[in-house]
């Protein structure tokens, strides 16, 4: 099959979260498959754009509302990626620092996804699908269908997958001149509650919906910022398929970025050194368990309740742990948990901001890592912890509730049911017991290292999606 993916991020190119790693993995597989798989995305002016050189594979133009705009399509000139990666470039709207967060992003992501389909269009090959990822790419399904200037594209299977439904990006009807000229008729197809809404219009318009677990398709039809509704109206034509982590990527064995590497038979000794490494880094007691934290510093992940977790579990149990945060977001989190660096020195540090290397050395150095989210709807570091041996403290939601099954109940993790400081500090007094017991906590680390993960399964199931969509 010809599969088109097209989205905001992809990594390496571009990462925020987990959209990233899920386009930077799933056309790998698929690839590996036997299939033809694209990454479109934008060509943001970041670290990938200065450390790689560009050929242009296309040049156009296209128009926004009342002006027109030239862009270029780019492609890498060495490519190990596993599949074709192609970047827009739109001067103006994506050579900034950073991927969201403009005043402008409505007006940004409706440009690349014009800019996506008049390449698309001038395409020798029809695609077999298109499957488009989150919000900002929410238009495409819709334009594919009902816009004259594309009605080539009636035909083709589209799949939107929803990575995270707290995101709509709507706006209001003043800027749907933004939108190519179709029919006022098919209005009702791209406004959700008075705005349009293109999260709204991906669900109404894609050929089939899918999140990225079972798990979280079921919760969003129950809520979902007020698009609930929507959801069970189109519940038929949905379903959840769990994401996979890139097994290749996130391998303990060859990792690159770690002290020392290990599989199951060497986990042991192979965690041991990551964990001194990370300990003398961070001026932590090795001898003591390692409760990590990795992700972004936000309310949706339960970073807000992280601070007073981190005061109660040190203040009345001291000596007895070691905490280590890495991550970045909202500034009086962040600023929460710096402060406390100088009160627990020796069993506490944070690290601000975005570090690939540690992450990947956490993961193998840690004994638990810490997710408390209120909303998950996949997360893939509970997986890249599973595959490094580090038991996941999670809190039972979406994607966490599909891959984490609690000791207690013949399972591997450690689970809770709310986001409180109680529910937690709780989960973390059972891990530290889980801990103690070395001859079953070393049982419970090789159980995890041979949980099966990678993508194999999840691109399977979205190939057989994507042919049983075949006209």
């Amino acid at each position: 099959m010809d599969i088109i993916h097209i989205s905001a991020e992809c990594y390496p190119a571009a990462k925020v979260g987990g959209l990233a790693d899920v386009v930077g993995a799933l056309p790998k597989y698929q690839a590996l498959m036997g299939h033809s798989a694209t990454v479109l995305m934008p060509f943001y002016h970041g670290k990938f754009s200065r450390e790689n050189e560009f050929s242009t594979f296309f040049s156009g133009f296209a128009r926004l509302g009342h002006t027109n705009f030239a862009f270029n399509v780019l492609k890498p000139k060495t490519n190990t990626l596993g599949y074709e990666l192609l970047l827009i470039d739109i001067p103006g709207l994506f050579d900034r620092d950073n991927v969201y967060s403009y005043h402008d992003d409505s007006e940004r992501f409706i440009t690349f996804q014009i800019a996506a389909l008049n390449w698309l269009r001038e395409r020798e090959k029809t695609p077999d699908v298109v499957h488009c990822h989150d919000q900002h790419t929410g238009f495409i399904p819709f334009m594919m269908s009902k816009v004259r200037e594309y009605q080539r594209f009636e035909n083709v299977p589209t799949v939107f997958t929803i990575h995270n439904g707290q995101y709509q990006g709507q706006f209001g009807f003043d800027r749907l001149y933004y939108l190519p000229p179709f029919h006022s008729y098919f209005n009702g197809l791209v406004e959700w509650h008075n705005l349009i809404n293109p999260l709204a219009s991906a669900i109404k318009c894609a050929w089939r919906v899918t999140t990225v677990s079972p798990s979280y398709l079921d919760e969003i039809s129950y809520s979902m910022n007020g698009m609930e509704e929507l959801l069970r109206t189109e519940r038929g034509k949905s379903l959840g398929i769990l994401n996979g982590i890139d097994a290749d990527v996130w391998n303990p064995e060859t990792d690159p970025m770690l002290e020392k590497n290990f599989d199951v038979k060497t986990a042991d000794e192979g965690k041991k050194a990551n964990k001194d490494l990370l300990c003398s880094q961070f001026g932590l007691d090795p001898s003591k368990p390692l409760f990590t934290f990795i992700g972004r510093l936000v309310g949706e992940k339960g970073a807000d309740i992280l601070p007073d977790i981190i005061y109660d579990v040190l203040h009345y149990s001291p000596g007895e742990q070691n905490i280590l945060i890495l991550g970045s977001g909202e500034k009086h989190v962040e600023h929460a948990l710096l402060q406390l660096e100088d009160q627990f020195k020796g069993n506490y540090c944070s690290y601000i901001g975005y570090n690939e290397r540690l992450s990947h050395l956490i993961y193998a150095g840690a004994d638990f890592l810490l997710m408390p989210s209120r909303v998950e709807p996949c997360g893939l570091n509970q997986m890249y912890a599973l595959r490094y041996g580090t038991v996941p403290i999670v809190r039972r939601t979406g994607g966490l509730r599909d891959t984490v099954t609690d000791i207690g109940d013949n399972g591997f993790g450690v689970c809770h049911d709310q986001c409180t400081k109680s529910d937690v500090t709780h989960a973390i007094h059972r891990a530290k017991l889980l801990y103690q017991n070395k001859r079953t906590f070393k049982k419970v680390r090789k159980q995890i290292m041979e949980i099966d993960h990678s993508w194999n399964k999840a691109a399977l199931e979205y190939i057989e999606l994507y042919q049983s969509l075949k006209l």
